[in-house]
């Protein structure tokens, strides 16, 4: 049975989830920061190891982005993923202005976008731009 938690993901745990699927994480520093901005953080345990977790980042009027969905490799394919999707869009029908629509995005890498679609989620023609900025 897993444990799901709401605003508990500690900037060490989502270090480490970042490392079982994209490699090196980020600095401490920025990932405590990232962790007190976020709007809405939902992570799932099984027993006291965390196998996933999710962000919300956004203005909570008219816009929601999906940050960071990670269920660590060995535990993909269970459901963990869609139940998380499902945390973060029960979070801004809960919070959202009723009887209004609000821009829920993401960015998916092109294996994943079949599973996003089928919460709804498509592609439009803009183009995600992005840079690194290196922060003197």
């Amino acid at each position: 049975m897993y444990t799901i938690k709401h605003n508990e993901l500690s900037a060490e745990e989502f270090i480490l989830l970042w490392e079982t699927v994209w490699g090196p994480g980020p600095s401490l520093e920025q990932t405590r920061l990232a962790m007190e901005h976020t709007i809405f953080r939902v992570s799932v345990f099984d027993g006291d190891k965390i196998i996933a977790m999710a962000r919300m980042i956004g203005d909570m009027g008219l816009d929601y982005y999906i940050k960071d969905v990670i269920v660590r490799p060995e535990y993909q394919g269970k459901g963990i993923g869609r139940l998380l999707i499902e945390e973060l869009l029960k979070f801004v029908n809960d919070n959202g202005i009723c009887n209004t629509g609000v821009v829920v995005e993401l960015c998916a890498e092109p294996d994943k976008i079949p599973f996003y679609q089928k919460f709804g989620f498509d592609a439009n023609e803009a183009q995600r731009l992005k840079m690194m900025y290196q922060v003197k």
